[in-house]
């Protein structure tokens, strides 16, 4: 298995200084080539291509007047890679008549991370072994990085990355053949039916708290934000304020990361087969806004919604879920989540108003009642063994 694994970096003053102008460069070598690509495709009607841009590198590196030389030619050409990434999402998206979304200059705030793509080229993981207490990381142009490592590396390091988030600095490695671990069997099989209420409800009857991070922090984060929009543009208060309302985001996304982590590891170490919805959760979270010829209906309470479901965090659960369940060795089954809410799970009738609330089902054909929930549990879990049954005959 591919696993990634992130660590606090620990940096000096000097070094974080560093780190900061090596991030500085590589921006501007990111929106220097996204410049040169326009310029030739809107002057002499040329595409440029990542070869092209690659094997000028060495022009750039060696007049230094930038200071672009001190960094790795890996790293550089990763940035560049980068930048070849977004056109070629840029140009999928037109093909598939989507909205295009045009590569764009990267801003400070909007160009965090650097890459080395292979460990020993320009950095080196575990660069001073002989040190009894600490772990380095060594950085060209940086120097030996403290890294905080909490826990142990598996697998092979292949690439290496350091990422700035506020006032923090975090490496992160990405390593092949990470051995797997697998859970001993538990003979228990489960559907889950994600939810506002609660973060997940299992067809047994469990009910998975949502903390509603973004809620606790809502009064706080307004007020940050508030005293944000008083603040000239361009001056050092305003640049406090940014920093403080960025630090709240962060602990909300930390939050959420860990509760769903614990919430994952759960369902893993309790069920041996889990089943839940194939959700789109990006298309469910759409404005319903509408446009001024055909404006939407409902949309304050679409805003709400749409704005309960991203911090309850279903897209984020989801993938840590996938990740553990394929490390434990159990099994994940996506299924249709058409009519899961609808449907009696004793009789199988199916109609809109089986729903009379959120919370409560009750069958209009045979009488039968249950939390909504948990109805919707028994049909996901049921529909994923069918579909299992299916595939193997």
């Amino acid at each position: 298995m591919r696993r990634s694994f992130r660590f606090l970096l620990r940096p000096t003053s000097a070094q974080s200084a560093v780190l900061a102008q090596c991030l500085e460069d590589h921006r501007q070598l990111y929106n220097a080539a996204l410049e040169h690509r326009r310029t030739a495709y809107r002057k002499a009607g040329v595409s440029v291509r990542y070869g092209d841009q690659s094997g000028e590198l060495k022009h750039i590196r060696a007049d230094d007047s930038g200071g672009q030389g001190r960094w790795s030619f890996s790293s550089q050409q990763a940035t560049l890679r980068r930048l070849d990434k977004a056109f070629a999402a840029f140009f999928k998206r037109v093909r598939e008549g989507h909205a295009p979304g045009f590569p764009r200059f990267k801003g400070r705030g909007r160009f965090d991370t650097v890459e080395w793509p292979k460990d020993g080229d320009g950095c080196r993981w575990g660069s001073q072994p002989h040190h009894p207490t600490a772990v380095y990381v060594r950085l060209q142009g940086v120097g030996h990085v403290r890294v905080h490592q909490h826990r142990p590396v598996r697998g092979i390091v292949k690439t290496i990355s350091v990422k700035r988030e506020g006032v923090r600095w975090f490496v992160i490695l990405s390593c092949d053949d990470v051995p797997a671990k697998p859970l001993p069997a538990t003979g228990a099989v489960a559907g889950i039916d994600l939810g506002v209420a609660s973060l997940a409800t299992t067809s047994g009857g469990e009910h998975l708290a949502n903390p509603r991070h973004l809620a606790a922090s809502a009064e706080r984060l307004a007020g940050a934000q508030r005293d944000l929009a008083r603040k000239k543009r361009g001056s050092k208060r305003r640049r406090k304020a940014v920093a403080r309302v960025a630090a709240l985001h962060g602990k909300v996304r930390r939050q959420r990361l860990d509760g769903a982590h614990k919430a994952a590891l759960a369902l893993v170490r309790t069920y041996d087969v889990i089943v839940h919805e194939d959700l789109k959760v990006a298309n469910m979270t759409r404005s319903a806004s509408g446009t001024i010829d055909a404006p939407g209906v409902n949309v304050a309470q679409k805003s709400g919604l749409n704005r309960s479901i991203l911090d309850a965090g279903w897209g984020v659960f989801l993938t840590i879920l996938s990740h553990k369940a394929e490390s434990a060795g159990r099994e994940l089954i996506t299924v249709n989540p058409r009519n899961t809410s609808r449907t009696c799970s004793r009789c199988g009738h199916c109609a809109k108003d089986n729903r009379p609330s959120q919370a409560e089902f009750a069958c209009t054909a045979c009488r039968h009642e249950a939390h909504a929930d948990v109805n919707a549990a028994i049909n996901i879990l049921r529909a994923g063994l069918a579909l299992r049954d299916a595939v193997a005959a």
